[in-house]
């Protein structure tokens, strides 16, 4: 990509593709306990509009602004809950129930808002500002990627997680509280997802209820282009973190070579395909 265009390797442009990684890499690493977990989140997207119109919304009508984003990601958390809860005690397949929690959360998202965009608190708006020379977003993606990678690799609920997308019968049978874990990591795909979307409107400085429209899939990408099996058991949080950036990087230098957004999003299609079919071809040579 750098031979094809000059301006791919300047520092200006890799904070650019930081950036642009950031909103993808946060919905990521929540997708990422799911994913370990054996599940999948299609509601990523949607949750993060709606995490957004919540708190533009409720600054607007009069609530304090730092309480507005607390109430943002608390709706994140209530919509991610509601779908642990849908899995693990009603036992609808994840892929049903977080599908219909795409529909209620834009749904609420346009209700809400009146189908409108709402501005930003001045307090949310400044994830989308700079600190010094570096853009809040890639702040918030590395401290969000911290964390994640701390709960998968040491803590109990992170290796509880593995347990149960490695063989869900076995982990019960162990003493691993399989609905407890499911709902948890539901649960806090949604805080990420909340969180997601504070960092777009932060950066468009106005909370849109059609925002993020699509992100689930990248985020889903994301995670298998960086090693996950979508058979669970496997994953890392630095590996969604690298998929985040290929993904992103695809993006900017199609942008730099004036590819038009249509054949961008051929693009993507062909890498969510290759990376989903090495996935699958991984899984059969592993068990034969």
């Amino acid at each position: 990509m750098f031979i094809a265009t000059p301006d791919f390797l300047t520092t200006r442009n890799m904070l650019n593709i930081g950036v642009q990684a950031a909103v993808v890499a946060v919905l990521a690493f929540g997708m990422t306990f799911v994913i370990v977990s054996g599940g999948i989140d299609l509601s990523v997207g949607s949750v993060a509009a709606l995490a957004a119109i919540v708190t533009a919304w409720s600054a607007a009508e009069g609530v304090p602004g730092l309480l507005s984003v607390v109430l943002g990601l608390l709706a994140g958390l209530a919509a991610g809950a509601v779908n642990g809860l849908a899995v693990a005690v009603i036992g609808l397949p994840a892929f049903i129930a977080t599908l219909a929690m795409l529909s209620i959360a834009r749904g609420l998202a346009l209700v809400i808002s009146d189908g409108s965009p709402i501005p930003m608190p001045a307090i949310a708006s400044r994830l989308g500002d700079d600190l010094g020379p570096v853009p809040v977003p890639v702040i918030v993606l590395v401290l969000a990627g911290l964390f994640a990678a701390f709960v998968l690799n040491r803590t109990v609920v992170g290796r509880n997680m593995y347990a149960v997308g490695g063989n869900e019968e076995a982990a019960r049978l162990s003493g691993i509280r399989v609905g407890r874990v499911t709902v948890l990591v539901y649960a806090m795909s949604g805080v990420f997802a909340g969180l997601a979307g504070l960092v777009l409107a932060g950066r468009l400085a106005s909370a849109q209820p059609q925002a993020a429209f699509g992100y689930e899939l990248d985020a889903i990408a994301a995670v298998v282009i960086g090693g996950a099996s979508l058979a669970g058991g496997t994953g890392r949080a630095f590996g969604t973190l690298i998929g985040a950036l290929v993904l992103a990087v695809i993006r900017n230098g199609l942008n730099l070579l004036n590819v038009t957004a249509f054949w961008q999003q051929v693009v993507i299609g062909l890498v969510i395909a290759v990376a989903v079919a090495i996935d699958v071809l991984r899984r059969k040579r592993l068990t034969r």
